[in-house]
């Protein structure tokens, strides 16, 4: 209590404003180093299922946090797997959609079946969305069925028709051949539905595949010319660029292709005879004879002539004349062979094709970590462009150009330079956060050396002072001979003679100090032990000294 009434007021609220900051700021640094590290349980949630999952957890008493947007959950790292296993067997997350699992609950006597189609059409589209969500490539998918009926007394049938939306992870883009996966994957899982007529379109609305009624057109063929010819150059660009990097590198190289295509269909027949293949179908052969007999009578015309033959025999003579003629024909049919041949050229025939390819040049970092950039050799340039005539059916008689420039890529640059470590293999992350600490830990070592060090110190002195003002009183007598002054005399210093010097308040100031006769009786014996008793117990005379001021005061 003496202690804090020599520091005053003004000390005191200030010590004690210091020591409760100092409190803080061990109980803040206390929370945070010992709080365990939150790892990411869910993310993308709904809001409803991020309700539910918050109120599981509250039940199991887990701690954990949720992004202002209510879209991620982070929970302690070392519980994210079993939390994970516990939120499936109660079929959370549910994804914003629901599968099969919509009929494990008992229906009511009174459920309609209109209710019934709606949810077994929600409960197919709810599992073809979570097969499609287990794509690599997709990091999410919604799925619209249209499955009509047929109408009673209706003679047309109206086919069913989807369309897909997915959302790509990380900027990727679906080939062509997983587009034709979803389109198959679909149409093999919904009865009637044919794989042209599923739509399928991107995060960013981009058309990747289009329903249309004639199935021999394919994802690249469309009744669009221009649509026709941007598909065709996004696919050969995109099939370069991912050519490349895997040499150069993710975001390396650069391709652009410019296609003059020819959409015209033409049909070309031709037949083609041979005249060496003969073969006999069918042979006739006719033969004919004609004889021709004529009697020549010169007698009357009488009676007797014009009887009958057996009574005229003797009737008449005469003379008798006749012909005779043959005649043969063969005809022979052949079958002469002929090739007929009916040819029909597809629109979208490439006339001319120019690509352009920018790649960048190669980063390298010298002993102070400085990035360097280095263009890339002629013998890389060659091999790129002949790389990229294989690739895009390079054709120099149609006339085809294949550019590859290299120049310096500015946002690869800048990549490269803040992912790099700066020193021993730490990043400026790492750095930071490093940095950060050993602010704390300066804080809480001026906190110790500023503010707990001159506490305890001041409380040993005051101890000290405390159990020096009996020993040093006894060890001034004992040096003069006399006893200690009376607690109320505390200001008189013994003198040579045993004396006291008083220099009590009762006194005036005047005779408080007299030179005289202080220079009388003060002997060099008495002071030299004066002198040697401070050399051996310099604490004991300091705490004597100040507790005469004190008084004094």
């Amino acid at each position: 209590m003496q202690t804090l009434a020599r520091l005053g007021t003004g000390r005191v609220l200030a010590l004690a404003a210091t020591a409760l900051a100092l409190i803080g700021v061990l109980i803040f640094l206390g929370t945070r180093y010992s709080s365990p590290t939150m790892g990411l349980l869910y993310s993308n949630l709904d809001p409803k299922d991020s309700g539910e999952i918050t109120a599981k957890l509250d039940g199991l008493a887990v701690p954990y946090t949720v992004r202002p947007d209510g879209t991620a959950i982070m929970v302690p790292a070392d519980q994210v797997g079993r939390l994970r296993v516990a939120m499936a067997s109660n079929g959370l997350p549910h994804g914003g959609s629901v599968g099969f699992e919509l009929f494990d609950k008992p229906e009511g006597l009174g459920t309609t079946d209109f209710v019934q189609n709606i949810n077994e059409m929600r409960a197919l589209e709810g599992e073809l969305e979570r097969t499609i969500d287990s794509i690599d490539a997709i990091d999410s998918a919604r799925v619209h069925l249209v499955l009509p009926k047929r109408e009673l007394f209706s003679r047309e049938i109206q086919q069913p028709s989807a369309s897909i939306m997915v959302k790509v992870r990380g900027g990727q883009q679906l080939g062509k051949p997983q587009i034709m996966a979803i389109q198959n994957l679909v149409a093999s899982a919904v009865p009637g539905l044919k794989a042209f007529r599923v739509t399928i379109v991107d995060q960013n609305g981009t058309l990747l595949a289009r329903a249309t009624d004639d199935p021999s057109q394919s994802l690249d063929i469309t009744n669009d010319t221009d649509d026709a010819r941007v598909a065709y150059e996004t696919r050969l660009s995109r099939s370069i660029e991912e050519m490349l990097e895997q040499s150069l590198g993710p975001g390396r190289a650069r391709v652009e292709v410019s296609a003059d295509m020819d959409f015209d269909r033409v049909t070309t027949a031709s037949e083609v005879y041979d005249p060496n293949g003969q073969v006999v179908r069918s042979t006739e052969t006719v033969s004919e004879t004609n004889q021709n007999s004529e009697a020549n009578d010169t007698q009357p015309v009488t009676v007797q002539t014009n009887l009958p033959e057996g009574q005229a025999t003797n009737a008449g003579s005469g003379a008798n004349s006749g012909s005779q003629s043959k005649r043969s024909q063969e005809t022979t049919n052949y079958e002469i062979s002929k090739n007929v041949t009916t040819q029909t050229r597809q629109a979208g025939t490439v006339k001319r094709l120019s690509v352009a390819v920018l790649v960048d040049g190669v980063y390298a970092s010298d002993k102070d970590g400085k990035t360097t950039y280095q263009p890339r050799s002629d013998a890389e340039i060659k091999q790129i462009s002949d790389l990229v005539k294989t690739a895009s059916g390079f054709d120099d008689k149609r006339g085809d150009q294949i550019k590859v420039v290299n120049l310096r890529f500015v946002a690869a640059e800048t990549g490269i330079v803040e992912d790099k470590p700066i020193i021993l293999g730490l990043t400026k992350t790492d750095l930071f956060a490093l940095f950060e600490k050993l602010l704390w830990f300066l804080a809480a070592v001026l906190l110790g050396l500023l503010v707990v060090r001159p506490l305890v110190t001041r409380a040993i002195e005051a101890t000290r002072e405390a159990a020096a003002a009996g020993a040093g009183g006894g060890m001034m007598a004992g040096a003069h001979g006399g006893a200690l002054p009376p607690p109320g005399a505390m200001g008189a210093l013994p003198g040579p003679g045993g004396s006291l010097m008083t220099t009590g308040h009762e006194e005036d100031e005047d005779s408080m100090i007299d030179i005289g006769m202080v220079e009388g009786r003060v002997k060099a014996s008495s002071m030299k032990k004066i002198g040697e008793i401070v050399d051996k117990h310099p604490d004991e005379a300091v705490a004597i000294i100040r507790s005469w001021m004190y008084q004094g005061s």
